[in-house]
C-alpha cells in the first residue's frame, strides 16, 4: 500500500480527497492535517510514502513544509496540490523539494496516477503550467527582498523585520524599497499581496 500524508485546511476538500483516494485499491490515506505547521510532526509519526499538500495552509505554507520534509522526512516524496496554478508557485515547489505540482481541477485518476508516479522517482508537473513556467522567466525579486515581503505579513514595522532577519533597519528598507519597485506597488502589503499572486511568495 502506499500511504499517503493530506495536507488542506478546508475540510470538506481534505475529507473528499481522502474518500476518493481510499477508493484506490493501493492508496491508504494514514494521516491528515488542516494546518502547515502539523505536517512535519504528522509525517514523523505516520510515516507516510507521499504528502499532499496545498500550498496556502494556516501556520505554515506547504512550500515551507515541503523544504522541511526535505530535510526532516527525506524519504517521503512530496506532491503539490493547489489552486494557485501559477509559474512563479511551480518554480518555488521546485526549489523546496517537491517531486510533483497538479492543480485542483484535475481528475480523481490523474492524482492517484502522479501519487504513483512520484513514488517511482519521477517529476510530474501540470503540462498546461510547465509550458507557462518555461515561457515566464524567473521571478524578479533577490531571497533577500523575499525575505523581508515574508516578515512584513502581518504589518510588522522595518524595526521588527530587521531585528528577526538580523539586518540594519537601512538595509531593510532598501529590500523593501526594491522589492516595491519591482511589483509595482504602492507599499510593502501590497508589495506582499502582488508578489503572493504571481507565485514569488
Amino acid at each position: 500500500m502506499i500511504r499517503v500524508l493530506l495536507a488542506e485546511d478546508r475540510g470538506m476538500m481534505r475529507g473528499a480527497l481522502a474518500l476518493l483516494l481510499g477508493l484506490e485499491p493501493d492508496i491508504e490515506v494514514v494521516a491528515q492535517v488542516s494546518a502547515g505547521d502539523r505536517i512535519v510532526d504528522a509525517a514523523l509519526t505516520s510515516r507516510p510514502d507521499v504528502a499532499l499538500l496545498d500550498i496556502e495552509l494556516p501556520g505554515l505554507s506547504g512550500l515551507d513544509a515541503a523544504a522541511l520534509l526535505r530535510d526532516q522526512a527525506p524519504d517521503c516524496r512530496v506532491l503539490i496540490l493547489t489552486t494557485f496554478g501559477r509559474p512563479g508557485c511551480l518554480r518555488r515547489a521546485m526549489e523546496s523539494g517537491a517531486a510533483g505540482f497538479l492543480v485542483k481541477d484535475g481528475p480523481v485518476e490523474e492524482l492517484a496516477a502522479a501519487i504513483r508516479r512520484v513514488l517511482t522517482g519521477e517529476t510530474v508537473i501540470d503540462p498546461v503550467l510547465a509550458a507557462a513556467a518555461l515561457g515566464s522567466g524567473p521571478g524578479p525579486l533577490t531571497a533577500h527582498e523575499r525575505d523581508v515581503l515574508n516578515a512584513a505579513v502581518g504589518g510588522a514595522t522595518v524595526a521588527d523585520i530587521a531585528g528577526k532577519l538580523d539586518l540594519s533597519e537601512s538595509t531593510v528598507r532598501d529590500h523593501l524599497s526594491s522589492a516595491i519597485g519591482k511589483t509595482g506597488t504602492r507599499d510593502r502589503m501590497e508589495a506582499v499581496r502582488a508578489a503572493r499572486q504571481q507565485g514569488w511568495l
